[in-house]
This record gives C-alpha cells, sequence and structure tokens, in this order.
C-alpha cells in the first residue's frame, strides 16, 4: 500500500505524528508537505494528495488541517476522490465498509495524536464490503458528471 500525505500549517504537527505511524507501520508514503509552519493554502495541499490517488499513483491519502474541512472539500472536488472528514474509529471504520473512502482527513484542533493515529490504523486497516454498497459508490460516481 502507497499513501500520499500533506497537511496544511493547521495540520503540520499531527501530519508529523502520523507519518510516524507509517513508519512504524512499514507503509510507504509520500508527503506533501508543507515543510514548515508557514501559513499556508489548504487547497494547494489537498490537490496533489487527491491527483495521486485518483490517477492511481497512490492507493490512498491522507489529508489534516485545523478542522478536516477544508481539505476534504477540496479533496472532494477531484473526480473519483471520496473523501472522508473523520474524528472518531466507529467512523473510520464505516466509511471504509460502506462508502470505500479513499482519503482520510482530519482536523489537528479537533483530535489529539493519540486517537488520529488509532482512526488511521483503523481506517487502513478496513475493507469494502461491496455488495449492496458498490451500487450507492456507483451512484456517487455518477453525481460527477
Amino acid at each position: 500500500m502507497k499513501i500520499a500525505i500533506s497537511s496544511d500549517h493547521g495540520g503540520n504537527n499531527l501530519r508529523k505524528e502520523v507519518m510516524s505511524l507509517l513508519d512504524e507501520l512499514n507503509i510507504s508514503y509520500e508527503d506533501f508537505g508543507p515543510q514548515n509552519s508557514d501559513s499556508v493554502d489548504y487547497p494547494d495541499y489537498a490537490k496533489p494528495v487527491a491527483d495521486g490517488v485518483a490517477s492511481g499513483k497512490f492507493d490512498r491519502g491522507i489529508v489534516i488541517c485545523g478542522t478536516g474541512i477544508g481539505m476534504s472539500i477540496a479533496a472532494n472536488k477531484v473526480k473519483g476522490i471520496r473523501c472522508a472528514l473523520v474524528h472518531d474509529v466507529f467512523s473510520a471504520k464505516a466509511t471504509r465498509c460502506h462508502n470505500d473512502s479513499n482519503i482520510l482527513a482530519m482536523g489537528e484542533r479537533v483530535i489529539g495524536p493519540g486517537l488520529a493515529c488509532e482512526i488511521v490504523k483503523a481506517w487502513l486497516g478496513t475493507e469494502f464490503e461491496g455488495g449492496r454498497h458498490t451500487r450507492r459508490i456507483e451512484k456517487i460516481t455518477e453525481l460527477e458528471g
């Protein structure tokens, strides 16, 4: 599995925690930054992750900002992306099982690093159920035009 990851300045610290977890789990990733805490525009950092996942270069992506809201909105503008904003383990599992989410968004100002790492582990370790959910994913894809 190969992961694309990025944040804006508001998610920089949590992104580093998540990358440490990915290192521990021996999961390959590419970091799209930013490399310092200067203020940046979150769409500029959501786009390379979303483009990479949509193109198939990466299996999944993780985006982090202050709340996770801006990054998830920006990522979801890219065709083929199903980015889920998640702040609990149950939702992390559900969005993989039922929605086949391919990008996870989280907010550094909303959750701490311990919970974020548990969410990432649950999200990465959960597979899409398929079945009746496939029809629903196909309907989401139709909305993209």
